[in-house]
């Protein structure tokens, strides 16, 4: 099982943290050990003092697949998830600054939150017209569409496969909308898509 994560796929997100907009997917990778589910407390890693959250409609894949043409890409796919992609902002920005990558600051454990997945079927949406959100604290701090992706669900599947053979039960974080910041010990952050709650998760 691999989990994708696609950065800079929104175009406010890129301008907040003043990054160019990718001409193509920004990919990197997360291991196994960073998933976080049944909405399981989040423990704050001791490595780091800027740790942020970031929001995302993540794909589940159900059938292998190598070179998948666009037109295509939409059968590898059936339903959507919620999910954060905490990071180490500090350690991450550190690893920038020394052009060293960055995994570090995205890969470890318990950094990537993942709810239970709802058939597309179900939510009666097209995949480029699901809203989302994330409150902290019952605050309303992200809120997304994926109609103003860089790159579509379809688009993404065809790129990584040229890359890489996708396999039945891998994940792809389809990257996250303006908003992101800072969490500390005691938050809670709470996920919905098309106003369902996906997550709920505490960070200790």
């Amino acid at each position: 099982m691999k989990i994708f994560c696609i950065g800079r796929n929104y175009r406010d997100h890129a301008a907040e943290l003043n990054n160019p907009v990718p001409k193509q997917p920004l990919v990197f990778m997360k291991p196994p050990t960073a998933l976080l589910r049944e909405n399981k407390p989040f423990y704050y890693p001791d490595f780091t003092k800027d740790l942020h959250y970031e929001v995302e409609v993540v794909l589940r894949i159900v059938r292998n697949g190598r070179h998948v043409e666009e037109q295509y890409a939409h059968k590898y796919y059936e339903a959507v998830g919620l999910g954060i992609d905490f990071t180490a902002r500090d350690v991450q920005q550190r690893c920038k600054e020394k052009g060293h990558p960055w995994e570090i600051a995205k890969g470890f454990d318990r950094s990537a939150v993942l709810s239970e997945f709802v058939p597309l079927a179900e939510l009666g949406k097209a995949p480029d017209d699901l809203r989302f959100s994330m409150t902290k604290n019952g605050e309303t701090v992200q809120e997304g569409h994926t109609a103003d992706l860089i790159f579509s669900f379809d688009y993404i599947v065809s790129y990584l496969s040229r890359y890489f053979t996708l396999n039945l039960g891998d994940y792809i974080y389809t990257g996250t909308p303006a908003g992101v910041g800072p969490v500390a010990i005691g938050d809670v952050l709470v996920g919905q898509l098309e106003g369902r709650d996906m997550f709920r998760c505490e960070v200790r």
